[in-house]
Parts: C-alpha cells; sequence; structure tokens
C-alpha cells in the first residue's frame, strides 16, 4: 500500500445523473381505510437491509443490499448491488391513506424467499419475493446484468386478506394510530408486527405463514395479565390499567433459542423486556438509572426522542444501546442481555457513551461500534462512530461528509461566467440531476417538464432558459462588455442558488446503515444514497476539525514519535496557511495548472501575495509554529513519501492460476455495477481533490522557508539547497499529478456514434493490442460516464480484482468481502495505474481504444511539461489523436518522434510485437511497420511514404525490411499518380523478386491508366529484357482489343531504336489479330500492325531486314501459366522440334497485302469478315470475286503469282447476270462497281450497270493481256457455257488474237453458225479481204509469207453442218469458199516455184 489507512472515514455522495424516472408505480388500495391518518404526520424515514452472505465472493448476493425511503403514504425500494447491474430494481409502492410509520419498514431474509414487512399508521402488509439464489437457473451467474427481486413485484396480490390486515385503529375512534413498531419472522413462518399501541402496551398481529392458510390473531401485551383475540378484536375495553407513561417511542424485536423477545423503551424512560411466547413482561430497567447528573429533571418529564437499536451476534451475544435524548446531557448506553441458571435475565451495563449535542437522526450498533448520524445547528451533516468498548477517553472517529457546493462561485476576470456555473452544476461530484431539473422547473414557473433529457440534454436546455431570460430583461439595444458581463453573473448566480437549495432538499439524510456482512456504511439520504470510505493518514490529518486535531498526538505516517510531532506541527502549519488564501490566490493557482504555468513560481507569487496582504500577523503565527518543527525537511519528506504512489510494480492482468470457474466469475464481476464504478471513481476525485489541496499548501508552505532560509536551517546551505532543488520540484511535481487525476475523474467521456466508433476501432484493430482496451462498453445515453470510470469499467477493475486476489487461495477459503480494506486496496491501485510516472500505460491506452480523442489530448497535454515517463507512448496516442480529427501531417510527426522510445517503453514494445518471423527485425521496424499499417487502413498513402521513408533510415542492415518498405514506398507512389517516384522506388527496391514485382504492376498499371508515355520513357537500367518480358508476356495472356501492350511494347522499342524488334512485335500483334479477332475492327488494327511491320523493317539495313515468325499453331509460353499434363498426370514436355520460319521484308508485303485484301472484303461486305479472317490468298480471291472488289482480286493474284482466271470468270458471270435479270441487280451492281477503278471515257449518253459491268471487263482484258489470250477464251467460254453470245468487241478482239481458238469454242459449245460464219470471214480475210481484223500481216499472195487455215476445227464444222439438212446452205457455202481458197493457194503456190 501505498498509504495508511486511518480510523476516520470519508463520505462519497452517488449522486444519481438521470433525470428519467426509474421507479414503477403500484398502489394499494385497501377497503376499511379512512382518509385520515391518524392524526399524526410521520417523518419521513429510511433504512438498508444486507444480506446474510452479501460478504461472500462466491454468493449470487455479494455485495448486493436493499435500501428504501418512507414520505407520508409512498415507500421506494431500490435493491442495488456494487458487482451487477440490477434490472428493474426500483418500486414505488404508495398506500393510499396509511403514512407510513417511522422505521416502519423491515426485511428478512429466508432460504426461499425476501419477505418485507411493512407497517403503516393503519394497515401492516406482507411482501412475498423470491430470493436472489432462485431466481436464476444456475449458480454461476456471468450477466453483466441480473433481474432484481422486485421485477415481478406486479404480479403479487398486495390486497390478499392473508398478506395484509387493517389495524383497529383505523377502524375505530381513536385519533391516533401506532407510535412505532418492529416486525420479524417467527420460525413458523409467520410474519409478526409488533406496534406501540397509542394509549399504552404493545400490540403483536400475526399473518399466518405465506404458504398456508390460516387466520390473522392480535395479541395485546400488558403488564397485567395477557388476553389473546382473533383478528378484529378491539382492545380498548382492557385497558383501564394502562397509562400514557408506558407508551412505547421504540420498538425492537429478537427471537433467541424458542421465545421472542420484545424490547420497549418507554417515554417513562424505562426499558422492558418481554416475552413473546410467554406474553409476559420479564424485565423492567430503568434508563435514567444510567445518567451521572439530572436524574431528578428528566423523571418528570416525557422521553419523546429516545431511540432504541439492537445487535445480536455469536460471540457478543444481544447487545442493546439506548440513546437518551436529554437535552445538552444526550448519551448512549450499551447493555448486553445476561441470562442466569434460573433463565432470569438482565441486563449488563457496557458503557455510555457521551455525544454532541446536535441532533441525532439515526444511529446504528454493530458487534463493537456505534455509528450516529446528526444534524448540526447549520443543518449539515454530521457522522461519527465510536468503539462502545475501546476507545480512548470517549473520543468519536471523524467521518469527513462531503461538503455542500459553495454557495457562491468565484468567477475570475477571464473566465465566463456560463462556462464557469456550468462546470460547477454539471460536475460529477457537484449536484445530482433532480435538484437541477427542480430548480429548471421553479425557474421557468413550471410550464414545462424535464424528467426525459439526457445530461447533455439537460445541460443544453438549462442554457438555453438563462440565455433567453436573459435576452428578455435586456432593455438596452447597446451595452458594454463589462455591463453583459455582471448581467451574466446575476442570472446565473440566482439559478446557482436555487439549484443549491434543491440539492440541500435532496441531501438531507434520513438512516445510516452498516452491513454486518461487509461492514460497508450508507448514509441514506432523501434522493441518494452515500457511502464511507476509509481514510488514508495524510488525508484524515489535512481534513480533521480542529478539536479532533489538536488531540492527535501520533501519527502512523511516522515511526518514532519526534518525527509524528514534527508532521503534526507541518499540518497544522498548512491548515493555518489554508486559511488565510484568499479566493483569487486558489483562482491564481488553478489557472496556472491549468494553463501549464510553472507551479513553483506561482506559489512564489502567492506567496508575495500573502506578505503584502492584511495577513502579516498569521503569517508570524505560522512563523513561530516552523520554528518548532525540528527536522522540517524529513517530515516533508515522510509527506511527500505518502503522497507520492509512483511504484515500480508489473501490470499482470491474468488470473492467478489453479482457481476454478465458478471463483474467475465471480472475480469478473467483482465491483463491476454502474454505482461500485462511479463510487470508487469518485472516490479517486475528492481523494485527488484533497491532496491537491495539500500539495498547493505545502508548496506555499516551501516558499515561506526559502524566505525565512536561516532562521529555520541555522546549519547552513545544504537543508536550503535541498529544499529547493529536491522537495520543492517534488512537491510541484505531486500537485500536477493531483490536478491531473482531478481533471480526469471530473471529464465526462464523449459519446460516439456507432458508425464512427467501429470505423475507428476496424482502424486501431490493426495494431493488435485487442487484450488490453479494444472493447467499449456500451453505456446508457442517461448516465454519462467520466473517462475515469470508462477506465475503471472496461481495463482498471480486472487487473485491480486480479492483482488483489493473486495472493490468496481462493479455492480454500471463501474470503469475507470487508469493504475498509477492499475498498481501500481498489482505490490505492486504480490511483497507481493513473499515476502517468508509473510504467503503467493503460489509462491513455483504453482512451484511445474507445475513441475519447479530445479526452486524451487534454491528458497528453497537462502531463507534457513535467513527466517524463512513456514520453514515447504520449506521443504514439497523440498521434492517433491528430489522426481521427484529420490532421495527419502532425500525426505522422508525433509518430516520428515516438520511434526514439520503442525500445525503452513497454506500451511500443507491445504495439511493436515480437512474432516469430519477425524475431531478428529490430523493434523500431516492427514499430513502424504497424504504423505503416495503420495509416494504409486509414487511407493515407502520402503519409504512408514519409513514414516508410524514415523508417528506411533504421533498416541500414536488413535488406529485407529495405525491401519490404521500398515495395510499400513503389506502391503507394503509385496508386496517388506519382509515376516517375513510384519508378525511382522500384529501382532502389534490394530484392530481385520484390522489385520484379513491382516493375510487373508498374506496367500493368500504367498500361491500364494508360500512362504509356511515362512508361517507355523510364530508362529501365538493367531491367530492359525483365519489362519486355513482362509486356510480352501479358500481351500473350490478355485480351487483344482490351489491353494495347503490343502497342505498348512497340513504343517501347522504337522509343529505344530497336526496330527490328519492333517490327517482330507487330507482326506478332497481326498475326493473333488474324487469329483470334475476326472482326472489321480486328481487320483494321491486323492492317496497321503489317505497314507499322513494314515501315520497321524499312528502317533497318536490308541483311537484317527479317524477322523470326513461329510456325502456324505455336504456342505463347506464359508466366504463371500451370504446368500441362498427359493423361496419366505426368508432366509433359515441351515440342521438340519447333519449326522456325524466316519472314524477309517482301514476305512483310505480301502478308500486309492480303490483310488489306481482307480488311477491303469485310469493310464491303462486314458479315464476311469471319471468313476472310482466315483465309488464305487464293481463298480471298475467290471471297472478293463473288463480292465484286475484282481490283483487289487481281492486285492479290498478282502478289501472290495466282492466275487472272478465276477474276474474270467472275466479271463475266457478274456481266451475264445483270444481262439477263434487268434492274433488279442495278443498285447493288453499282455498289460493286464503285469499288473497281474503271478509266474515265466521256460518253454522251448514260450507261446502266451491265454497260459498265462489260467495260470493266474488256479494260481488265485490255490491261492484263495473258500469253494466247487465255483471259479472252476463258470469258467467251464463260458466256458459250451460259449460252450467252460473246459480244462483237470480244469476239473482233479474240480475231486478232486467236481466230482459231475462238473457232474451237465455237465448235465445243456447238455455235456452228457462229463457227461457220467465222470460217467464211476468216477465209475472206487470208484472201484479202479484211484481213487486218484477224491480226494477219499480209493476205494470200505469191509473195507473202505462208498462210495456213485451222483445217482440223474446218473439217469438224464441215462434219456438223453435214449431219443436218437445215445447216445445208451453209455448208454449201463454206464448201465453196474453202473450195475457192484453195484454187488461190494452188495458183499462189505455182507462182512461187515459178519465181523460184
Amino acid at each position: 500500500m501505498a498509504g495508511v489507512l486511518e480510523r476516520s472515514y470519508i463520505e462519497i455522495c452517488g449522486f444519481e445523473r438521470e433525470t428519467v424516472s426509474r421507479f414503477r408505480e403500484i398502489t394499494i388500495n385497501l377497503a376499511g381505510v379512512g382518509g385520515h391518518s391518524g392524526g399524526v404526520k410521520h417523518a419521513d424515514s429510511a433504512g438498508g437491509f444486507s444480506y446474510e452472505d452479501s460478504g461472500k465472493l462466491l454468493s449470487v448476493t455479494s455485495n448486493r443490499y436493499i435500501h428504501w425511503s418512507t414520505s407520508g403514504d409512498t415507500v421506494q425500494f431500490v435493491e442495488q448491488s456494487l458487482d451487477t447491474n440490477l434490472l428493474n430494481n426500483a418500486v414505488r409502492l404508495r398506500i393510499a391513506h396509511c403514512p407510513l410509520l417511522p422505521g416502519g419498514v423491515h426485511i428478512q431474509e429466508t432460504l426461499n424467499n425476501i419477505l418485507i414487512l411493512i407497517a403503516t399508521s393503519q394497515t401492516v402488509h406482507r411482501l412475498v419475493l423470491p430470493h436472489p439464489t432462485h431466481m436464476y437457473h444456475s449458480d454461476l451467474v456471468t450477466e453483466l446484468q441480473m433481474q432484481s427481486i422486485f421485477t415481478d413485484i406486479g404480479k403479487l396480490n398486495l390486497k390478499d386478506p392473508a398478506h395484509c390486515y387493517v389495524l383497529s385503529f383505523a377502524q375505530g375512534s381513536q385519533p391516533t394510530g401506532p407510535s412505532t413498531t418492529a416486525a420479524w419472522i417467527s420460525p413458523q413462518g409467520e410474519a409478526l408486527f409488533a406496534l406501540g399501541s397509542p394509549l399504552g402496551g404493545i400490540m403483536i398481529i400475526t399473518l399466518p405463514p405465506h404458504d398456508q392458510e390460516g387466520t390473522v390473531s392480535v395479541v395485546e401485551l400488558k403488564q397485567s395479565s395477557v388476553i389473546q383475540r382473533i383478528a378484529g378484536w378491539m382492545p380498548t375495553a382492557i385497558r383501564g390499567d394502562q397509562s400514557p407513561c408506558d407508551l412505547a417511542i421504540s420498538l425492537v424485536a429478537h427471537q433467541l433459542d424458542d421465545d421472542t423477545f420484545v424490547f420497549a423503551l418507554c417515554q417513562d424512560h424505562k426499558l422492558r423486556m418481554w416475552s413473546f411466547k410467554h406474553q409476559m413482561c420479564l424485565l423492567v430497567t430503568d434508563m435514567l438509572e444510567f445518567m451521572p447528573v439530572g436524574r431528578g429533571e428528566m423523571k418528570n418529564s416525557l422521553g419523546q426522542a429516545h431511540k432504541l437499536r439492537l445487535c445480536f451476534t455469536s460471540t457478543t451475544g444481544l447487545c442493546l444501546a439506548v440513546y437518551l435524548a436529554v437535552p445538552k446531557r444526550s448519551q448512549f448506553c450499551v447493555l448486553q442481555l445476561v441470562a442466569n441458571e434460573n433463565s432470569r435475565y438482565s441486563l449488563d451495563h457496557i458503557s455510555t457513551l457521551f455525544s454532541t449535542q446536535e441532533t441525532l437522526v439515526d444511529f446504528v450498533l454493530t458487534a463493537t461500534d456505534v455509528w450516529g448520524l446528526w444534524l448540526d445547528d447549520d443543518n449539515q451533516t454530521v457522522v461519527k462512530y465510536i468503539s462502545f468498548e475501546h476507545n480512548t477517553a470517549g473520543m468519536w472517529n471523524q467521518v469527513f461528509v462531503q461538503p455542500s457546493p459553495p454557495e457562491e462561485v468565484h468567477t475570475g476576470e477571464d473566465q465566463d461566467p456560463r462556462e464557469t456555473y456550468l462546470d460547477i452544476l454539471f460536475s460529477p461530484v457537484r449536484f445530482s440531476a433532480a435538484a437541477i431539473v427542480k430548480a429548471l422547473q421553479i425557474y421557468k414557473r413550471g410550464t414545462e417538464r424535464h424528467f426525459d433529457l439526457s445530461w447533455e440534454e439537460l445541460k443544453k436546455e438549462v442554457v438555453v432558459t438563462l440565455e433567453s431570460e436573459l435576452q428578455a430583461s435586456v432593455t438596452e439595444y447597446e451595452f458594454s462588455q463589462e455591463d453583459y458581463r455582471l448581467l451574466q453573473l446575476e442570472f446565473w448566480s440566482k439559478f446557482y442558488a436555487c439549484c443549491l437549495q434543491y440539492q440541500e432538499v435532496l441531501s438531507n439524510p434520513l438512516a445510516l446503515h452498516v452491513s454486518p456482512a461487509t461492514a460497508m456504511v450508507c448514509i441514506l439520504k432523501k434522493a441518494f444514497v452515500s457511502f464511507l470510505l476509509p481514510c488514508l493518514a495524510v488525508d484524515h490529518l489535512y481534513l480533521s476539525s480542529d478539536e479532533y486535531f489538536y488531540c492527535e498526538e501520533e501519527t502512523p505516517i511516522a515511526e518514532d514519535s519526534d518525527m509524528s510531532r514534527d508532521i503534526l506541527l507541518l499540518v497544522q502549519c498548512l491548515r493555518l496557511l489554508n486559511e488565510y488564501l484568499t479566493d483569487d490566490m486558489v483562482y491564481e493557482m488553478e489557472k496556472a495548472l491549468e494553463h501549464l504555468l510553472s507551479p513553483e513560481r506561482t506559489s512564489q507569487k502567492i506567496f508575495e501575495a500573502l506578505l503584502a496582504s492584511d495577513t502579516a500577523t498569521g503569517i508570524q503565527d505560522i512563523e513561530n509554529k516552523l520554528l518548532d518543527v525540528r527536522n522540517p525537511i524529513g517530515a516533508m519528506n515522510l509527506l511527500l513519501r505518502e503522497l507520492d504512489l509512483e511504484t515500480d510494480a508489473e501490470t499482470d492482468s491474468r488470473p492467478p492460476s489453479g482457481q476454478s470457474l465458478r471463483v474467475r466469475i465471480s472475480l469478473s464481476q467483482l465491483y463491476g455495477s454502474s454505482v461500485a464504478s462511479s463510487l470508487i471513481c469518485q472516490g479517486v476525485c475528492q481523494t485527488s481533490m484533497t491532496r491537491m489541496l495539500l500539495c498547493r499548501d505545502l508548496l506555499i508552505l516551501q516558499q515561506l522557508y526559502l524566505h525565512l532560509g536561516d532562521k529555520i536551517f541555522p546549519a547552513g546551505g545544504s537543508q536550503l539547497l535541498q529544499l529547493q532543488q529536491e522537495l520543492i520540484p517534488r512537491c510541484s511535481h505531486l500537485l500536477c499529478t493531483y490536478h491531473l487525476l482531478k481533471q480526469m475523474s471530473l471529464t465526462l467521456s464523449s459519446s460516439v456514434p456507432l458508425d464512427i466508433l467501429n470505423t475507428d476501432l476496424q482502424h486501431l484493430s490493426v495494431l493488435e493490442l485487442s487484450d488490453s482496451t479494444a472493447h467499449p462498453t456500451i453505456r446508457s445515453v442517461l448516465s454519462p460516464q467520466t473517462v475515469l470510470e470508462l477506465f475503471y469499467q472496461n481495463v482498471a477493475r480486472k487487473v485491480i480484482v486480479s492483482q488483489i486476489f493473486s495472493q490468496q487461495d481462493m479455492m480454500a477459503n471463501e474470503s469475507v468481502l470487508h469493504w475498509p480494506q477492499m475498498i481501500s486496496s481498489v482505490l490505492t491501485l486504480l490511483c497507481q495505474f493513473l499515476w502517468p510516472s508509473n510504467p503503467s500505460f493503460l489509462f491513455p491506452e483504453c482512451l484511445m481504444g474507445n475513441c475519447q480523442y479530445a479526452q486524451l489530448q487534454e491528458y497528453v497535454r497537462l502531463i507534457g511539461p513535467w513527466c517524463q515517463v512513456n514520453v514515447g507512448s504520449c506521443r504514439f496516442v497523440l498521434g492517433q489523436c491528430y489522426l481521427a480529427n484529420g490532421e495527419g501531417q502532425k500525426a505522422l510527426q508525433c509518430f516520428h518522434e515516438a520511434a526514439a522510445e520503442v525500445e525503452k517503453e513497454e506500451f511500443l514494445m507491445k504495439l511493436a510485437g515480437s512474432d516469430d518471423e519477425t524475431a531478428t527485425t529490430a523493434p523500431r521496424l516492427l514499430y513502424y511497420n504497424k504504423v505503416l499499417r495503420l495509416l494504409e487502413d486509414i487511407g493515407l498513402p502520402e503519409l504512408v511514404i514519409h513514414s516508410a521513408t524514415m523508417a528506411i533510415s533504421e533498416a541500414v542492415n536488413d535488406e529485407r525490411s529495405q525491401a519490404a518498405l521500398w515495395t510499400r514506398i513503389f506502391k503507394h507512389h503509385l496508386d496517388l499518380g506519382h509515376n516517375t517516384q513510384a519508378y525511382e522506388a522500384l529501382t532502389q527496391n534490394p530484392d530481385p523478386s520484390r522489385q520484379l514485382d513491382c516493375l510487373r504492376q508498374l506496367v500493368v498499371v500504367l498500361c491500364e491508366r494508360a500512362q504509356l508515355r511515362d512508361l517507355i520513357q523510364f530508362s529501365f537500367v538493367n531491367l530492359h529484357d525483365e519489362v519486355v518480358g513482362i509486356i510480352e508476356s501479358r500481351a500473350r495472356a490478355v485480351d487483344l482489343m482490351t489491353h494495347n501492350y503490343y502497342e505498348l511494347l512497340y513504343a517501347f522499342h522504337i522509343n529505344r531504336h530497336n526496330y527490328r524488334k519492333a517490327g517482330t512485335v507487330m507482326f506478332e500483334y497481326g498475326m493473333r489479330l488474324g487469329r483470334e479477332v475476326r472482326t472489321l475492327l480486328g481487320l483494321q488494327k491486323q492492317v496497321n500492325c503489317y505497314l507499322a511491320a513494314l515501315n520497321c523493317l524499312r528502317l533497318v539495313r536490308p541483311d537484317y531486314a527479317w524477322i523470326v515468325q513461329p510456325s502456324s499453331g505455336a504456342v505463347y509460353e506464359r508466366g504463371g501459366a500451370s504446368p500441362k499434363r498427359n493423361y496419366d498426370g505426368e508432366m509433359s514436355g515441351g515440342p521438340v522440334n519447333q519449326q522456325i520460319d524466316i519472314l524477309e521484308l517482301k514476305d512483310l508485303e505480301r502478308e500486309c497485302i492480303l490483310a488489306r485484301s481482307r480488311l477491303t472484303l469485310a469493310q464491303q461486305e462486314p458479315s464476311s469478315a469471319a471468313i476472310a479472317g482466315g483465309a488464305s490468298s487464293a481463298e480471298m480471291v475467290a471471297l472478293l470475286v463473288q463480292t465484286g472488289l475484282f481490283d483487289t482480286a487481281l492486285m492479290l493474284c498478282q502478289t501472290f503469282n495466282l492466275s487472272l482466271t478465276p477474276v474474270f470468270e467472275g466479271l463475266t458471270f457478274k456481266c451475264i447476270n445483270l444481262q439477263y435479270k434487268g434492274d433488279q441487280d442495278q443498285t447493288e451492281a453499282w455498289n460493286w462497281l464503285a469499288a473497281n477503278q474503271l478509266s474515265s471515257v466521256i460518253s454522251t449518253k448514260e450507261c446502266s450497270a451491265t454497260d459498265e459491268a462489260w467495260r470493266l471487263l474488256a479494260y481488265y482484258l485490255e490491261s492484263h493481256p495473258s500469253q494466247n489470250a487465255e483471259y479472252h477464251r476463258c470469258v467467251i467460254r464463260k458466256l458459250l457455257s451460259h449460252s450467252v453470245p460473246p459480244p462483237d468487241w470480244l469476239v473482233n478482239a479474240q480475231k486478232v488474237i486467236d481466230a482459231a481458238a475462238l473457232l474451237r469454242l465455237y465448235l465445243n459449245y456447238d455455235q456452228l453458225q457462229s463457227a461457220s460464219e467465222l470460217v467464211l470471214e476468216y477465209v475472206d480475210a487470208m484472201l484479202g479481204k479484211g484481213y487486218q481484223y484477224f491480226g494477219i500481216e499480209r493476205p494470200l499472195s505469191a509473195t507473202a509469207s505462208l498462210v495456213w487455215l485451222p483445217y482440223t476445227s474446218i473439217d469438224q464444222l464441215l462434219r456438223s453442218l453435214s449431219e443436218s439438212q437445215i445447216n445445208a446452205k451453209m455448208y454449201n457455202n463454206l464448201k465453196d469458199k474453202l473450195s475457192e481458197y484453195h484454187r488461190l493457194v494452188e495458183q499462189s503456190s505455182s507462182h512461187k516455184l515459178m519465181a523460184r
């Protein structure tokens, strides 16, 4: 422990921060109950009940209790647990027209049920509720929320006669009801109520067991006899011997052995003990006998305010405590019931305790102590306790109650009044929500109700209301800023005073409750419950009132009496100094702490102000007392040691080994409810505020020591030097630390929208800190948490409980949860986890994990100037805050600054991680890796680049890390479009495989972005072949029409003047287009590819103007393709002898012409594109002829040395069709005629498509001469085969070229007449008539060259003509012509012979 516990306690108020009422309303209206209430109005009362096993860790009822309060005819029940949140735990029960008696609620626990017994002025009631141990299906309750025993109270029949009874007072005419009550459950299960009769005596009402049938019975206990009557009996007839002096004013009952004893403290100051079994009074004791003085005066007066309490334990037996309310001489008498051998009882006096003369509200008797609750003359709460057996001179132990909020709020000149008042009103430790709501309703004159507002909405409503009132009060249009500020102060102070009044009413104490099982003490107030926490010794000294402080002779802080004396004197000086501090001085220090100014300088400034003020005499008194301190340096050292919570203990949140599942579950829930969380964190707040004031006063006192100098330290400067260089900085450090703890305990957490929360947690998940903080608690909007509560619930509680129970054997011993010890341990450990000088970094880590970035920034700001622990961790979480706020550059700077502390701080080492695969990597590199992942997950590539660049300097000797970092830099530069920087990062990568991956990605991405210029202009030093290989691989693997990798590769080679490679690429591109993309667009691209290839080869020297072409059907090798296997599953080998073709320039030209022919065909006839794409040259000629593209067909035939015959035959056939089909195909004919070039002919008449076709045929025959008139013959043959007579121009042309061939054609197609006419003309031409039309240079003559006739054909013609009579004339004419010819031939021959 960092502190020593004292005997005193400090009060912590459990203010509700909910404005919505959580009580369920239930009303009971009983028949026979009148509208009167017995003529007496009872004061509000309260009480509490703790379960028998509430102190056992493994019990369902551990740390579980019920408290109630009454007001008029209404009682409110609330069940709470410090371990789990209870659902449906609050109920408000109204028993119409029946005011509850003081102490009229009693709760008793049985094995199966919780029984609530209620006594009013007219009725008694019994509520039977299930015991918590029987409400759940299993003993292992793992839920964070559990159902309360009040969950099903609405299902009870509260009017059942077996559970309620109307008193005879209500049915009679008596003006008053019972004066006091006690109740209990008998061993048989009966409910018994003891009521003090208004006319004296005790009436006992017995309700039958709740699970059995029976009748209600009434018994009256009186001194002379015992009379029993059934229900409805009127006891007024037998009271002749009763006296009003015997009126019971306080009753208690207890079962002992087989009897029940009822103790009645009567207004005649006598204590009577009744036996219910024997229905007789066994003992009467006059309490005045225990009064030392004033007995005579008291005998003549009635005791109206005496109180009686009972306590029974197995060790002390049955003890009674009687409070005698005597003016100016009130006292407590503790008595013990003793039985002698004859079963006669007596009361032994144990102790008489005198108390101060405040008004007693309530008191509790425990096995060792008497706890008292008073109200003083100023209506302030006073709580004290004393041991009735072991006390020093009757000195009561102090309880430092939480002071009321200040009546006036000091507002500095530089403070906004609205903000100042809001900070106080909505502080978690100042005002309850109910007080603010009531004040707001009064302030708004009750026009609206504000029960359904959240904490933040209530705050806004207060601001709007006051601002509206302020604006409405302004009558002038213009006024100064100072006037407006004064107006603000007026309105806010008025509202504050209203809140203060309601807070005082709601804080009115009603009762005390002390848990027998856990020793937890609660003060039950009108609107809330406060708890008492043990006070540490140093706080005890500073907070003690003067009357107690000056009685202190030693303190547990010091080990010897001399040092104790010095410490007491020093603290006395601190207390005196505190009295002289003005509000301005207090504000000056608070402002300095908030604005991070030097506390030392500020304390010096305050001290100088004290010297200059009117308190010089007081300062002189302090100086005189300081002179009595023998060892001030040692005393201050001890004080500072007690205040310092710095520890070197390591945080271990792992549960102790060997614990059972039940123990682990119980530990996981211990002190986990919202009540416990609020209570513990307010305890931290109160402790921090107290110690902050102590450190402030000590710092000012140290300035006084410096001022006195040699007066205090006559030995010289060593002690002054130690004070100046060690103690003052240490005290200043503690002051700043406690100010930090106070701020964090007062700062509310932010409600983060769910979508933002999920996004931020997803980003934080990359840090892999899930074992500590990454599970935020879902909080109710109606009950805002402070960041300290958030930390305690999510992180600290588990670690604290684990540490507390780590040394205990929970398997063998069910430890009792002793409240003072447990809560002091929890508070100390929680403060140590919050202590910024300790190694633990759980608190900032929790804030970061729960997205409380504004609060985390404030935390880092406050500790920045003076805390030198976890500096790097603070920079990291600050960077995370900047990231969340969109300030990336600031975040990067913080991350970089944190890197220097990675190997020194636990949080950063955990952040960096230590996986097996990264065991050899430097911690800083691992840290940077996490930062990079975080920035990448958020989506900040620029910051990733900067951070990775910083990390590279840490990886000088780690090539693996360098490669990873350069890869990251490359990736993000590429994503941002920084192509040049990405290329530079690629070239810096030391890992060839990563470099190749980056290169591949660079190529692909730039191609997809069409940023090819950047790609081809990069130098790619030592990477040329890799680039080519990547582009080739991509080109052969992707769709040709979608990506342009071939064009990229072409440009790449052209840019490097490698024309032959460029030509090869484009030729390959064209080949693939012809095979894979048989569309018009594909054919266009193919032509362009071949043209580009031609251009490239023409730029190369002729000796190198060739390329290599894989043979048809060759398979391109693709990177990353899976290996091919044969039928047996074995890997098949690649082709052994792959045929290689060498293509020269002329080969490319031919391929280009063929491609252009395909394109021309596809343009003319788009449907033929798919066929043309794979057609050979011969097939293309046929397709072109069929389409009518004769020019292209002729060019193709000439290029590939093909016969023109198919072209002429095709054209001839089209002419025949046009000749005989008329105008049907004219439009189509003009289309294909237009695709062929005709020589321009001037004509005066219109030409038909048929004429143009014939003219085209004639043009082709003329422009494409052939040997032996082959093309003419094929045309004529085509015409004759379709029985079409050849046109004259064609016949004449054939006559000139080869008339004999024409004759044979006529004969072959049975054109006898045409053949005959041809022979006749041919013979005439031989004889000189028209010989020029047959290509005969000179006709028949003796001097001419030899001539001849195709006699074979002529004979064949004559034979054919002779076979038919129809051709007889033609036959004769031909014979005659031949005869004449033969005669002339003979004649010419003879002349020639003669001439020789």
